[in-house]
């Protein structure tokens, strides 16, 4: 028996219509699909007519499915001719272990190829109207996990460098990140826009400023999945939706919270 292909797909930032080209006509071929928690679903049977599908997606403080364990599904029906699609949210290689993915494959002789995705780290504050560089204001933005807490040398390295922070599963440790970052000299007024639910009908956008986006956070029941983004950008954030796609809650709390935070700006 031949061996078969893996694909590592990246699906964008949730929306089915923000999927590339490409990583559809992947899906048309599979055989099996491995999707996480954050890759769109809602019309993948369609996608991949063919293809068993299985959930494998972690969520925080559950992992249905250990990494060890989906490398080995993901090789075992490769090693049995079949094309293996691996269907991530975001970018593979953003945050995605892909590369771990990659090294599996490559280690069990299995051809694997990767599909990028558009990476919530930029496309998420776009959907609340936040760039992530904006000409005279800043030209560099750094992308961080604070999935693990982050340490004393990552904060002075944040704020040493400058530009907009953009923060990836943040919010379990959204209070140690703030008081390190104040620690460490980010003025206490920094803007702060917290993103949920990116591009999907439940969006929500709140603003803040550092010394406030904890207390923030707990009134406003921030969740995950969201995009945390600090600098002086977030003050270029909309007042409205700029996908169209959230939902009326998007407004009224992006509106409130503003207010409070931001009260000369012209949001």
């Amino acid at each position: 028996m031949s061996v078969g292909r893996v694909t590592l797909v990246g699906a964008g930032p949730g929306a089915v219509d923000l999927m590339t080209v490409r990583a559809r006509d992947v899906l048309l071929t599979a055989d099996v699909v491995l999707y996480d928690r954050l890759a769109p679903t809602e019309e993948l049977r369609s996608w991949a007519p063919h293809a068993e599908l299985f959930d494998v997606g972690k969520r925080p403080g559950h992992h249905r499915v250990s990494q060890e364990n989906i490398h080995q599904m993901i090789l075992r029906w490769a090693l049995e001719g079949k094309h293996v699609v691996r269907l991530k949210g975001g970018d593979p290689f953003v945050f995605g272990r892909g590369c771990e993915e990659v090294a599996a494959c490559r280690e069990a002789g299995v051809p694997v190829t990767v599909v990028p995705g558009v990476t919530s780290a930029v496309s998420v504050p776009a959907a609340a109207g936040i760039p992530v560089t904006a000409r005279g204001i800043n030209r560099a933005f750094t992308v961080i996990s604070a999935h693990d807490p982050l340490t004393e040398d990552e904060f002075n390295g944040l704020v040493t460098l400058g530009g907009t922070i953009v923060i990836l599963m943040g919010i379990g440790t959204l209070g140690h990140t703030v008081e390190g970052l104040m620690r460490h000299g980010l003025s206490r007024q920094t803007p702060v826009g917290t993103v949920e639910n990116g591009y999907c009908a439940d969006q929500r956008v709140t603003l803040s400023q550092l010394d406030a986006v904890h207390t923030v956070a707990a009134t406003q029941r921030l969740r995950s999945p969201a995009v945390l983004v600090i600098g002086e950008v977030v003050k270029l954030a909309s007042n409205g939706p700029e996908t169209g796609e959230a939902s009326a809650v998007y407004g009224r709390v992006l509106q409130a919270a503003s207010a409070a935070a931001f009260p000369t700006a012209a949001l």
